[in-house]
């Protein structure tokens, strides 16, 4: 298996293609990158920025280049000898008139050759889905848009479809019959009942009432498209016959203003596979599968042998031909069963690098069964980022927090009322149809038979709120202790809030741990085990719906924390917990990922390094904002009564401005644009005073227009002359912290990942902030420049870096010299032990210092953090006047003599390492015996 040394992750679009990755792969083998990490580049909806909307992962993606371009990129990566790691979408494709699969579905209903690819619920409860499949994608109440006439019926290129703007789906083939038959006396008297075209139009009729009884599979298909074929053969040779088409197409699409003009067409929706409805529809009423709440991205039954192997047919092939060496599995928790996924996975795709994008809380392990090298690095993240958060400071942020927010500030109370909250709006009809399974299974049992469906539904509800991780495990094999416990857990805490529902409780719980009664026959054990694998599949997107899309943004104690995958509850990490994290990873999963930023972060690494500085200084940040709040207060305007914004999301703004704010003041007016698209979303996402179901433009529209105000850029904003020198020193040792953060990435146990462009600093925000073009020939100049420049004099260089800090180029420089390290010891950060060391003397609770020895070879990585207390603004963290008499005690058996493979000076101690030696000429250190 090849492990790499180190990912760079490329976000394919079109505006970044083969071409364009292709181009920079001298720079990447330079920094020392061993293995591109790549977006899905699948066929996906046109103009995709992401690639996780796919419509076709058989195909590559045109709109990256050509098949040539993609050939070029992958024989350029084996000339550097490097790698490709490629992210993968088996939970779900997109919703889209280009999914051929799709649309064969929607033409062709339970009949279509793949009504099997897709999670439909086809005998729904609800009789105008039932059979059909919910199209929730229109802006407007259906019988509006027909009246309006934004719902229209089309032909061409041999084809019905019904178009509503850019969406094109189409007509199954008996409402052919309807369209033909309606006016065809018309034809009769112009071309005459006898003509051979006329003739051939009766055909057609004849056969479209023949398909749905007497043809299947092939036989079915060949015959509709002769049909098309006909019609449309008519339609170009007859002009009689062309015009009595393109009549009944007008006829059917109504005139606007007399809604009974629209009754034909009403009649032909009726008949089809699909049911148009307003997009808030699929909240409530849904028998689809969907990613999270996302009506576009319809999930698929991968659980199905022929259904798996046909959408990673192309991924296998690249994987047989050695184009690609890895892969990142998006959403493993979606699936199924995900066990038995990875297992078939691993038997497709053999010995091949596999992590899966996978969100563990607080002292929860992957499952050991999982045949993969480990997670995508969401938990390191959140580790490495808690390590700079101070603890101590956590009774003072909760105060001021209160005092600053009139509202809920509870952050248990809150993790339950924000699942509440999306199971009741965004997932109401998710669960309603888990709730129906259930009633199902309660019927078959003298138990259950009397448990009413809102009981059941209101019990369901409290124990998906309450559930303690995004999911369990559970299969056909049996349970793990880990996912007892979680589900006792969560049972247990709600016989305590619903008391009355005890039976329905315990009823539950029995499903869930496999507790079924004696005598079941296989198909009662099938609905059950069925009802787990759903009930699974649901914990995940609320999980993330509820938590990282909504409590993220209604939380606000510290954005530093409000990270995927991170615990905002729990202020910040200890040193001790850091290590025991690394300690049980290096022996369970030593070649997971190691990010600390992603497609998928809330906000840039290097913002979280600059918000976590606040948490040293809680005094000053107090009247910091306290300050800005009373200079800011009549640029504030009333919606309804009420000052807007209201302090919860001020103080998100403020934090935000903190985080984010250029280094270069002349970038001010592109970032006002992007942090009010910022505020726009984050708004919507906390559901509080907006949302994106219920938008109430006017709390938005004031919001906005209060960003503007307060950022305007003229001699007379006091908030800026207030805000900018206070915002500069937070920077400043926000760049430490950067540094340290960058040095524990690439030598704790595990592959290190860099997120396209951040070895400068970064300092995005949310998707698709966090998507914007990287200026590649900057970074590729700087560090030609650096690399020059190091075989000459590589302390001239480093003062010369320490004194332009806020150019980028010091992340860059470290970034190289940690990479080329690794590089040159791999065996060490891949296969050497991890062992925490004992720092001593005045600040040892401000060292974080660990090793990693194999053989001979002992590498030391030191990083600093907590600077606000030991150096003045502008100071540097540098030599023995700064750490005094703090120290390292080394194990014995260490060596004497080490060099600093950053600044690459030697030094020579007994037993310890000072950390003011270690630390004389740059902020961090990587020692190498």
């Amino acid at each position: 298996m090849r492990i790499p040394t180190a990912t760079y992750r490329i976000q394919f679009q079109s505006v970044f293609k083969f071409e364009a990755a292709k181009n920079i792969l001298d720079y990447l083998a330079d920094l020392g990158i061993s293995d591109l990490y790549a977006s899905p580049i699948f066929k996906a909806t046109p103009g995709s920025t992401h690639g996780y909307d796919v419509v076709d992962p058989t195909q590559l993606n045109p709109e990256l280049g050509t098949a040539e371009d993609f050939e070029a990129l992958v024989s350029e990566i084996k000339n550097h000898d490097m790698g490709w790691v490629q992210d993968i979408v088996p939970n779900h494709m997109a919703y889209h008139s280009q999914n051929a699969w799709l649309m064969d579905v929607l033409e062709n209903g339970i009949d279509s050759d793949f009504s099997g690819y897709f999670d439909i619920e086809w005998e729904h409860t609800y009789e105008d889905i039932k059979g059909r499949i919910l199209a929730p994608m229109m802006g407007n109440f259906y019988g509006e848009a027909l009246h309006n006439g934004e719902i229209q019926l089309n032909y061409e290129e041999s084809e019905l479809s019904v178009n509503y703007y850019a969406l094109k789906l189409p007509v199954r083939i008996e409402s052919y019959g309807r369209f033909i038959s309606q006016n065809l006396g018309q034809v009769a008297r112009e071309i005459g009942k006898r003509h051979p075209d006329f003739l051939k139009l009766l055909g057609i009729l004849h056969l479209i009432k023949s398909v749905p009884y007497e043809t299947k599979g092939k036989e079915r298909y060949g015959q509709i498209a002769f049909v098309k074929v006909l019609l449309w053969e008519l339609y170009n040779q007859n002009p009689e016959i062309k015009d009595f088409v393109d009549s009944n197409i007008k006829l059917f699409n109504g005139e606007k203003g007399n809604p009974e003009s629209f009754n034909l067409l009403d009649s032909l929706l009726q008949e089809q596979f699909y049911r148009l409805s307003f997009w808030k529809v699929g909240a409530e009423e849904i028998n689809y599968r969907r990613f999270f709440t996302v009506n576009e991205l319809i999930s698929m039954r991968v659980q199905e042998l022929k259904v798996f192997h046909k959408t990673h047919d192309l991924v296998g092939q690249l994987v047989e031909q050695g184009k690609v060496t890895g892969l990142r599995i998006d959403h493993i928790d979606g699936l199924y069963d995900p066990t038995e996924y990875l297992k078939r996975l691993r038997e497709k795709t053999g010995d091949v690098y596999i992590t899966v994008e996978k969100i563990l809380e607080l002292k929860e392990e992957l499952p050991k069964v999982w045949p993969i090298q480990g997670t995508s690095g969401y938990d390191f993240l959140n580790y490495v980022n808690g390590l700079f958060c101070k603890t101590e400071s956590e009774k003072h942020f909760t105060d001021i927090y209160s005092q600053l927010n009139s509202a809920q500030t509870n952050y248990e109370q809150l993790f339950f009322d924000k699942k509440n909250l999306i199971v009741e709006k965004n997932l109401a009809g998710d669960v309603d149809n888990l709730a129906q399974i259930l009633k199902r299974i309660a019927g078959q049992s003298r138990l259950g038979i009397d448990f009413t469906m809102n009981g059941l539904k209101r019990t369901l509800s409290e124990v998906l709120c309450l559930f303690p991780v995004y999911r369990t495990y559970v299969n056909g094999d049996g349970l793990s202790e880990d996912d007892r416990i979680y589900i006792e857990e969560a049972i247990e805490e709600a016989r305590g809030r619903i008391p009355l529902l005890l039976n329905e409780l315990n009823f539950i719980e029995r499903l869930l741990l496999l507790d079924w009664q004696q005598g079941l026959t296989e198909e009662q054990k099938g609905l059950r085990l069925h009802f787990i694998m759903r009930f699974q599949q649901l914990t995940g997107p609320l999980m993330a719906k509820g938590i990282e899309d909504t409590l993220f943004y209604v939380y606000n104690r510290h954005l530093a924390l409000n990270e995927v995958g991170g615990n905002p509850g729990k202020f910040g990490v200890t040193i001790d917990e850091f290590h025991q994290a690394n300690q049980k990873e290096s022996a369970a999963w030593p070649h997971k990922m190691n990010a600390t930023a992603t497609h998928d972060t809330k906000r840039g690494e290097d913002v979280r390094a600059r918000l976590n500085v606040l948490s040293e200084i809680p005094d000053e940040w107090e009247k910091q904002v306290i300050t800005w709040i009373h200079l800011n207060r009549s640029k504030k305007n009333e919606v309804r009564g009420r000052a807007v914004p209201v302090p919860n999301d001020e103080y998100f703004f403020y934090q935000t401005l903190v985080g984010s704010y250029p280094f270069d003041e002349s970038e001010n007016a592109s970032f006002i644009g992007r942090i009010k698209d910022y505020m726009l979303k984050s708004v919507r996402e906390a559901k509080l005073h907006t949302a994106w179901l219920r938008p109430d433009s006017a709390y938005e529209e004031e919001f906005l227009a209060f960003v503007e105000r307060v950022l305007e850029p003229s001699d007379s904003n006091e908030f800026m002359k207030e805000f900018l020198p206070f915002q500069k020193w937070v920077a400043g040792y926000g760049i430490f912290n950067s540094l340290s953060q960058v040095l524990l990435k690439y030598t704790a146990p595990g592959v290190p990942d860099t997120y396209q462009g951040t070895e400068f600093w970064d300092l995005s925000m949310v998707d698709p902030d966090n998507r914007r073009p990287v200026d590649y020939q900057q970074r590729i100049s700087c560090l030609q420049e650096i690399k020059q420049k190091l075989q000459t004099d590589s302390l001239k260089l480093i003062e010369e870096l320490l004194s332009n800090q806020e150019d980028g180029r010091i992340k860059l420089f470290l970034t190289y010299r940690a990479l080329q390290a690794r590089k040159e010891n791999l065996t060490v950060f891949q296969k050497g032990d991890y062992l925490p060391l004992n720092v001593t003397g005045t600040f040892k609770d401000h060292i974080v210092a660990f090793a990693r020895r194999h053989g001979e070879t002992t590498a030391i990585a030191i990083a600093p953090r907590f600077l606000t207390s030991l150096i003045e603004p502008g100071a540097l963290p540098l030599g023995e006047s700064v750490w005094q008499d703090t120290r390292i005690e080394l194990p014995q058996g260490m060596p004497k003599s080490w060099t600093d493979t950053i600044s690459l000076q030697a030094f020579s101690e007994d037993g310890i390492v000072s950390i003011g030696k270690a630390l004389q000429h740059f902020p961090v250190a990587l020692l190498k015996s």
